[in-house]
């Protein structure tokens, strides 16, 4: 009976570490190396931290459970876990859109980019992006601290505010209740779909430029945009698949539970930087600089 048990934690230790490694390997990359010091690197920066908090919220405390066989969480911890994760996906949202930006300025306005982007306009982008979502979410989790519970069974191998609200004795038609679902349909609306939306649009007229543009213009193009069009699609696409999980979660078995949970909060963070490094130029000439410096430093 231990046996899954046991390969599932190796499993997940094994992807836990090598995302720990991607991830602080890439951000180091961009912290040392002076040529990356572009906006487009310090929000990559930002994405890949972001999705390092996410994974770490969860997975430990996962990893524990599987090695003590007992899924237990005190409530504060539960609602912690509900902030971290709500932030993870949030601030995910906002940084892409950020990102998105910067894209669109660099292929539409190529002479006035560095008047635009210019250190000031990034840090306040930086603090829009991840302070708003995050002090967004701090009010939804104190409101949902505020109900009173009559259950104390999660279905998930994690805390969200949904897990939390189902665990509430408050009847839906209550003015807390309300309040409560309210502000997490409107974090919804601001922090993910208005988000897709213009990242859609943003991408989709740099499609349609590069279109009418030369070959060349287009692989550059191609070249800047493609890891953030995938990092964008893979994301959107797990969270999707978690919100469908969220609303069809009593009917879903354990494995099921597993395996969405694993795509929404380890297979992201565990992507980015792999995608970063192979299809970003810079990122990989500076790794190879990387490399080069520390085989002459061993001679």
């Amino acid at each position: 009976m231990g046996s899954p048990r046991y390969v599932l934690l190796a499993v997940v230790i094994l992807i836990y570490l090598a995302t720990v490694l991607a991830n602080v390997t890439l951000m180091l990359l961009i912290f040392l190396d002076t040529s990356l010091h572009k906006p487009m690197y310090i929000f990559v920066f930002s994405l890949i931290l972001n999705g390092l908090i996410g994974s770490t919220a969860v997975w430990p405390m996962v990893m524990n459970i599987l090695l003590t066989n007992t899924p237990l969480i005190s409530y504060e911890g539960c609602l912690i876990q509900a902030f971290f994760i709500l932030v993870y996906g949030t601030c995910n949202y906002t940084m892409l859109t950020v990102m998105a930006y910067d894209r669109f300025v660099s292929i539409f306005k190529p002479l006035q980019y560095h008047t635009i982007m210019t250190p000031q306009k990034v840090k306040q982008l930086l603090f829009v992006a991840n302070f708003s979502p995050t002090a967004a979410v701090l009010s939804l989790i104190c409101l949902s601290s505020q109900l009173t519970l009559c259950r104390y069974k999660v279905r998930k191998i994690y805390c969200d505010n949904l897990a939390i609200t189902s665990l509430s004795c408050d009847d839906r038609h209550t003015i807390q209740s309300r309040v409560s679902n309210l502000h997490g349909i409107i974090n919804t609306i601001v922090f993910a779909a208005l988000p897709m939306v213009l990242i859609l649009l943003s991408y989709a007229k740099i499609i349609l430029l590069s279109l009418k543009a030369s070959e060349n213009a287009r692989k550059k193009t191609f070249e800047t945009c493609s890891p953030h069009i995938i990092i964008f699609m893979n994301f959107s696409l797990v969270s999707l698949f978690s919100l469908f999980y969220n609303r069809f979660n009593p009917h879903l078995p354990g494995e099921a539970n597993i395996i969405i949970s694993i795509n929404y909060l380890l297979i992201p963070p565990f992507l980015q930087p792999i995608i970063y490094g192979i299809k970003t130029q810079e990122i990989r000439q500076s790794f190879s600089r990387l490399r080069r410096k520390s085989v002459f430093c061993n001679i």
